[in-house]
């Protein structure tokens, strides 16, 4: 992947196009009304949850209350990337909303590891996002793994969507270990929030629920709510080219190479947060959600004029280009002799 770095005015040029278009203005009243809607959703389910009371048929609204938790998983991704106000002050308490109050989620946290695969995605030692013990995105990525970690690498292809089922509970395990570890800010505001989260999630599902019925349904939810984001967040990168020390990659490119487009309309767009465009974010990760669609054919547009490799695939397709690629890379480099 490695190639000299072209001029500057490359990437001057298309920001350009893309301000005259008015995509990189804010769009306060499309997110006042998403966050309006998802909350209205979310009492409504409230209210039918209370309403059915301790029966096994709450469990059945569990996949709801998944999906709305990821839909507040995705506002706070908007606000993380400042999308929503142009003040970081206002941004930062809908993230600390969406995020800790609503899922249970460290938003300074998350905004850290999200930067740095941001800043460098796809990269072996860089990008947070590819550095999972279990799992292998590169050959050399699958060397030396032993015991249970090199068991799921040998067979991620097949673990892969399983595991996702556990990515909630990993993604509450690791805001209390950043809580933990000091070394995130507003600490006390953050475990405040997470508290408060827990306290109301745990004493509603088991003040309605018995406790047979309440473990299964916080098990169905939590499970459901990791596999939803995951299968969001996963097609986007797994299975584009990985990036090492080696490569010498200038700012499109880096982003543009390593991310694959899902071709998208309303119900894509928004059962993905946007991140369906996936090309368009990463190039301007402060573009307001609902302005990545408009971007989508200006950007490929210029990739093409300017010979750049601009992938976009089906959503099925790209779980198959990603599955393929975790198996192809599972068992470690090819011994010279036999390449």
């Amino acid at each position: 992947m490695t190639r000299p770095v072209p001029r500057r005015t490359e990437f001057a040029e298309l920001t350009h196009t893309l301000r005259a278009a008015g995509l990189l203005e804010r769009r306060r009243g499309w997110y006042a009304a998403l966050i309006a809607v998802t909350l209205a959703v979310l009492a409504a389910s409230a209210v039918a949850f209370v309403a059915i009371g301790d029966s096994w048929w709450a469990v059945a609204l569990a996949p709801v209350f998944a999906l709305v938790a990821g839909q507040c998983g995705f506002i706070g991704h908007d606000a993380g990337h400042r999308q929503i106000f142009d003040s970081s002050r206002a941004n930062d308490a809908v993230g600390y909303v969406a995020g800790n109050l609503a899922i249970g989620l460290g938003f300074n946290r998350w905004v850290a590891d999200h930067n740095a695969h941001h800043a460098n995605p796809n990269h072996e030692d860089r990008d947070p996002d590819v550095q999972i013990p279990v799992l292998a995105f590169s050959p050399d990525q699958a060397v030396g793994r032993r015991g249970v970690a090199g068991f799921i690498t040998r067979h991620q292809a097949f673990l892969f969507f399983p595991l996702l089922l556990l990515e909630g509970l990993s993604l509450h395990l690791t805001s209390v270990r950043a809580l933990v570890s000091g070394r995130i800010r507003a600490r006390g505001l953050e475990a405040g929030l997470l508290v408060v989260h827990a306290v109301l999630y745990l004493g509603a599902v088991f003040l309605v629920l018995s406790p047979g019925p309440a473990v299964v349904f916080i098990a169905v939810q939590q499970g459901l709510f990791g596999l939803y984001l995951g299968a969001v967040f996963a097609p986007n990168h797994k299975g584009m080219p990985m990036v090492s020390a080696a490569d010498q990659l200038d700012p499109i490119r880096k982003q543009v190479l390593t991310s694959r487009n899902i071709r998208g309309n309303p119900v894509v767009d928004h059962a993905m947060g946007g991140l369906n465009y996936q090309i368009e974010h990463h190039l301007f990760a402060r573009m307001p959600r609902p302005n990545l669609r408009r971007a989508q054919p200006l950007v490929a547009a210029f990739c093409a004029r300017q010979g750049i490799s601009y992938l976009e695939t089906g959503l099925v397709d790209s779980y198959a280009q990603t599955l393929r690629h975790l198996h192809e890379v599972r068992g470690g480099p090819v011994p010279a002799h036999t390449a």
